[in-house]
């Protein structure tokens, strides 16, 4: 087995792992690995040829491969090692990391700190459970976005979307435009699960038919889909007698993305279930010192803006790290609480600034977003699962946070609530 030692490996050379392995470099740190088992760096964003990307890290509106090409530029420019096409399939229990590819074979990685961006994945349709033959024709959103933006094929002409997330939803029109009719697109909530921009731009604009309260109850077809039967869902979530049929050759899935967590729970580090990637700490690290976690292997982010900056953040604190000079101070714990389905970080150590993110339970209008303490309280016209609530802490409200009385069981906790205002 071949043996390679470097100072920082980063699995993953999508947005945050190519984020974190620059900031790293930035930050004097002189060998760094980057990993990715694709034929080359951007991960999704290669397929993601829509534009809105770029409008926050770069201010300017960017598609997914002009987004991944500012990054590849400035890793070419530096000393960073990449190895692509290569698979990491194993990290031991003293944190080396074992690779494999077609050239060399097994590989075996020490390294002093561990940065994991491996991004995340599609539900499929097994996850939603969803009964009727096996035909083809049936992909997720994703599968069938590769297929036209990268290989060139159009999966089908007569087509429904399963799910309102938003990858659903850019395909939706982007079917439309190659001459595909997208005849509904179903969702099983009261609210779609994209984000408003895009319910507009690829729904809206396009009058393709948004079916909220709606599910995929059966899909017919023996070689090939035919057809979907389609049915209100009630309160209690089952399908009621309410049915319709449409006639169909491709189905597509939009149910939901989770993070990459084989190798998360190879560490293993400690998962959380609301989320589906490990609990970290505002340096982005996991409770496995030097292991460091980014992106949508962390949470699934709205932006790839934001997978970015929690790169940056987790390849500064990795360098921090094998530097020896790591973020240190008293651990205040973050949770969620009326109407927030999860907050991250998890832990708050820092003292210069940390942005937290939070996802909303229920949509809500003419709210206050409030951090326990005093610390934020925020007024908004409407918070919603879709879009991301951002909460900046500066110095100043750090500083509060550590002046704040621990709790009765002797640690700090803060809890985030989104309540209507009065």
């Amino acid at each position: 087995m071949k043996k390679l030692t470097t100072d920082i490996i980063v699995i993953g050379a999508g947005p945050g792992g190519m984020a974190a392995a620059l900031k790293a470099h930035e930050m004097g740190v002189k060998n760094i690995l980057l990993v990715d088992r694709l034929p080359e760096p951007g991960g999704i964003l290669q397929q993601c040829i829509h534009n809105g990307f770029g409008l926050q890290k770069f201010h300017k509106d960017l598609t997914g491969p002009e987004y991944a090409d500012a990054y590849i530029k400035k890793i070419k420019n530096s000393n960073i090692e990449v190895l692509l096409q290569t698979m990491a399939i194993e990290i031991t229990k003293d944190n080396k990391v074992i690779l494999a590819n077609g050239a060399d074979g097994m590989i075996e990685v020490s390294a002093k700190a561990i940065v994991l961006a491996m991004g995340c994945r599609e539900r499929t349709r097994q996850q939603v459970s969803i009964p009727g033959t096996r035909p083809s024709g049936i992909f997720t959103a994703g599968v069938a976005q590769r297929f036209m933006n990268i290989e060139g094929y159009l999966p089908g002409k007569e087509v429904v979307v399963v799910g309102s997330g938003d990858i659903g939803l850019i395909m939706a029109r982007r079917m439309t435009l190659e001459g595909a009719k997208v005849h509904a697109v179903t969702e099983l909530l009261p609210y779609p699960g994209g984000l408003t921009r895009n319910i507009v731009q690829c729904l809206n604009d396009y009058n393709i038919p948004l079916h909220l309260n709606h599910n995929v109850i059966d899909i017919y077809g023996k070689d090939r889909v035919s057809g979907v039967k389609i049915a209100r869902i009630n309160k209690e979530g089952e399908p009621t007698d309410e049915t319709f049929e449409i006639s169909c050759d491709t189905l597509l899935f939009s149910v939901g993305l989770i993070p990459e967590n084989e190798l998360s729970r190879m560490v293993p580090l400690d998962i959380n279930p609301v989320t589906g990637g490990p609990y970290i700490d505002d340096s982005y690290q996991t409770k496995r010192a030097g292991v460091f976690i980014c992106g949508n292997a962390a949470f699934v982010n709205d932006l790839a803006d934001y997978v970015s900056c929690e790169g940056e953040i987790a390849g500064e604190a990795a360098a921090k790290y094998i530097n020896g000079s790591p973020e240190t101070g008293t651990s205040v714990k973050i949770v969620a609480g009326n109407n927030i389905r999860f907050v991250v970080p998890n832990f708050i150590t820092r003292t210069d600034h940390v942005t937290l993110y939070a996802r909303a339970t229920q949509p809500m209008r003419d709210v206050t977003v409030s951090l326990s303490g005093g610390i934020i309280n925020i007024k908004k016209q409407i918070v919603k699962p879709s879009e991301m609530i951002e909460l900046e802490l500066d110095s100043e409200k750090l500083k509060k946070i550590k002046e704040l009385p621990a709790s009765p069981s002797g640690g700090k906790e803060l809890v985030i609530d989104v309540r209507p205002n009065k």
